[in-house]
């Protein structure tokens, strides 16, 4: 069944930003994540995951074959919103209101080149950043420094790079310690803004295939992901045929 409200499609515990990111307020607090077929298929061996998309007060559509879902199986269309897409809205909306944003994950010199170019395209937003230890899990200690920071600043928009599932479970869970309006967590943006590694070019964006274009740039990502993203199809195809609920 899927139900429609304020500028979402809510559908199988999924609330997706069906056009803009317009419908997220911006006064209190709220969690927006991506999510795409990998996310899916990682979520399908990690209930915590799985709690962390279906938590998430908004998601928004990374990968667009993720997409296919509620046009299949309910008729509705959602555009689709990648994390650099709401990592330039929220950058946008902050210089439009002299806000403050705050970048936590990857490592000091990338936090640092994105603060110094940020500086230069967003003059009127004010950025801290937070390189939190390069480990699978992070302890309590980890975390209690984590929100420390972030706290201290009390951002606007908290942006969180780190690799799925580790950044869409951070935001869930800490998120309600936070002195942050909206907290989106965005993976890879991190480094293309940085410059560190390039995004495929917007003609592969516009057709839907980015992700061959990233597999042939790092063929590793094919190794990683492509089983989570055909349990992704498979329990599409299941859907379909009601075969799964």
């Amino acid at each position: 069944m899927l139900e429609e409200r304020d500028g979402c499609v809510i559908f199988d515990g999924y609330t997706l930003v069906r056009d803009s990111l317009d419908c997220v307020p911006t006064d209190g607090k709220s969690v927006v994540n991506t999510i795409s077929p990998n996310s899916y298929g990682l979520a399908c061996k990690d209930p915590v995951m799985m709690d962390a998309l279906k938590g998430s007060d908004y998601l928004v559509l990374d990968g667009v074959y993720f997409g296919l879902w509620p046009l299949l199986r309910y008729g509705k269309r959602v555009r689709r919103i990648t994390g650099w897409d709401a990592f330039r809205y929220y950058l946008g909306y902050a210089e439009k209101i002299g806000g403050k944003v705050f970048l936590l994950g990857s490592t000091e010199e990338t936090l640092a080149k994105m603060a110094g170019k940020m500086s230069e395209e967003y003059p009127d937003v004010k950025v801290a950043t937070y390189s939190p230890p390069f480990k699978k899990e992070f302890d309590d200690a980890d975390n209690e420094k984590m929100r420390e920071a972030v706290n201290a600043f009390s951002p606007d928009i908290l942006v969180v790079g780190m690799t799925a599932p580790k950044q869409e479970k951070w935001t869930w869970q800490n998120m309600p310690f936070l002195n942050a309006h909206v907290s989106i967590a965005v993976g890879n943006v991190f480094d293309w803004y940085a410059g560190n590694t390039k995004r495929p070019s917007v003609f592969w964006q516009k057709i839907g295939m980015e992700w061959l274009v990233r597999i042939f740039m790092r063929p590793e990502i094919l190794r990683r992901n492509l089983g989570n993203q055909m349990v992704f199809f498979w329990h599409l195809f299941l859907r379909l045929l009601r075969i799964k609920k």
